[in-house]
């Protein structure tokens, strides 16, 4: 079968996995987002490992229960959900008092506290499935990765509704309406918890509401997902989303949206890639893959791209910021040289062309050739065969980039014992980076000095303002 034809097979089946991803990955986004701003992505690594003991012994309740006769058909399905969600949930509960009482007693760091109690937890866990899997039929596969090909087919309503995308839904529709109720108190605590404590928020109280809703959400997808993978859907999309936005509202739309995407993403890719892969690499005994890992991950290519290419904080951005800052400082570097070289007390020859002006600067050829090009496209320089020269627009503004270099020579003699060298380097830096108001301020406090600490003459603040 092709990836197109794999495609072209969509069904209702298809629609009502990723809708229940989508559902999952939404409802786990919402709180991961106040985790990841709170720096506690661990707590979510640690919930969707601890609860694992209380799940597999919830289901081991249920099936002594039915082995015993005492549930019926028409509750068995709910009875089940309702304990293993009961047994999470206070495994989960468990896992709190345990860190606390690690951290207290044991005197350790609450990171490395939380991790020797999740994990062994965790553990705990998986030694149970292992004991008890042939007599209770706990696939291990399934609490380690999920079951969301298969779990849709789990009906409510007439066969109208998978049980999972309903619990799922219901879920985020409880998230949802706790973000719209405690909006404030939630953004106050996660930015500023001395503050919120002051104003008589109780911040330790949200945190641990906080973490109450983490795990019972984390529960609500662990079906789903299975515990390895619910991570990903708690921490990936707010963390890409913080990438792409500064403000809490756009990281929780992004985050929700994220998740769809790769609730999408990831299902479409576990029906193409596999054919893909037996076509290209001549793999014919290649099998199929979870949609759960790749919706995970899908949500982890999407961070990494994200964290190269974000239009502000991605890789490339910072990369265009510092180039973009170093060529305006040669391109200041010059319009103040050639100013200099105007000036009658600092007259000087044989800069009359760029690898002259490069050799005066210390700065590479290239760079100053470029900052030549953009000055005269800005019509702050002029070439002529005497060499380039600033015009009237460009003398404004290098006669500011001077006086800021002077005047912080001035600031430093007055307050500092440097040497000249140290002054000179350190305003060479600095220059680039006062606008007119803190000249202003720096004048006046130096009682608006006529000459720099080597006599030289300190331009008038007029022209242009950076």
């Amino acid at each position: 079968m092709t990836a197109w034809e794999a495609l072209s097979d969509w069904g209702w089946l298809d629609t009502w996995i990723v809708a229940t991803a989508a559902l999952a990955a939404m409802s786990c986004a919402l709180p991961g987002t106040f985790l990841v701003l709170r720096r506690q992505s661990l707590m979510g690594d640690a919930l969707s490992h601890a609860v694992l003991p209380g799940i597999v012994l919830g289901f081991l309740l249920f099936h002594a229960l039915r082995e015993a006769g005492w549930l019926t058909a028409a509750w068995a399905g709910w009875l089940q959900h309702a304990l293993v969600f009961a047994g999470a949930t206070l495994t989960g509960l468990l896992c709190g008092l345990l860190t606390e009482l690690v951290i207290r007693v044991g005197r350790v760091e609450p990171s490395a506290a939380l991790g020797v109690v999740f994990t062994s937890l965790f553990a705990l866990g998986l030694l149970l499935v292992r004991l008890l899997a042939d007599s209770a039929h706990i696939d291990a596969g399934c609490v380690l990765y999920g079951n969301l090909e298969t779990i849709v087919t789990d009906t409510v309503f007439g066969n109208a509704l998978p049980r999972a995308a309903l619990l799922n839904g219901g879920v985020l529709l409880f998230n949802l309406v706790l973000l719209v109720l405690f909006h404030k108190e939630l953004e106050l605590t996660t930015f500023d918890p001395a503050l919120a404590t002051a104003v008589g928020i109780p911040a330790r109280g949200v945190q641990f509401a906080l973490l109450a809703c983490a795990g019972m959400t984390v529960v609500a997808a662990f079906e789903s997902v299975g515990s390895i993978l619910v991570i990903a859907m708690l921490v990936a999309p707010p963390a890409t989303a913080l990438l792409l936005s500064d403000r809490l509202s756009g990281v929780l739309a992004w985050s929700c949206g994220l998740a769809v995407v790769s609730a999408i993403g990831g299902h479409v890719a576990a029906l193409t890639v596999p054919p893909l892969a037996r076509t290209a690499f001549a793999w014919p005994e290649l099998g199929d893959v979870s949609t759960a890992g790749m919706i995970a991950a899908v949500s982890g290519g999407m961070c990494l791209v994200a964290w190269i290419a974000a239009p502000r904080h991605g890789l490339m951005r910072q990369w265009w910021n510092r180039v973009h800052l170093r060529m305006r400082i040669v391109a200041e570097d010059v319009l103040g040289l050639l100013f200099r070289v105007e000036e009658p007390t600092h007259a000087a020859t044989g800069l009359s062309s760029v690898p002259q002006l490069a050799r005066a600067l210390q700065a590479p050829r290239w760079q100053v050739s470029w900052a030549v090009s953009h000055l005269r496209r800005q019509g702050a320089v002029t070439m002529s065969d005497r060499g380039p020269a600033l015009t009237e627009s460009g003398r404004q503004l290098a006669q500011q980039i001077v006086r800021s270099h002077r005047l912080w020579e001035a600031y430093l003699a007055t307050n500092f014992q440097m040497s000249d060298p140290q002054m000179h380097a350190s305003a060479a830096r600095i220059e680039h980076f006062l606008n007119s108001r803190m000249r202003e301020e720096l004048a006046a406090e130096l009682a608006q000095p006529a000459v720099d600490p080597h006599g030289a003459a300190i331009p008038p603040e007029e022209g242009a303002s950076r």
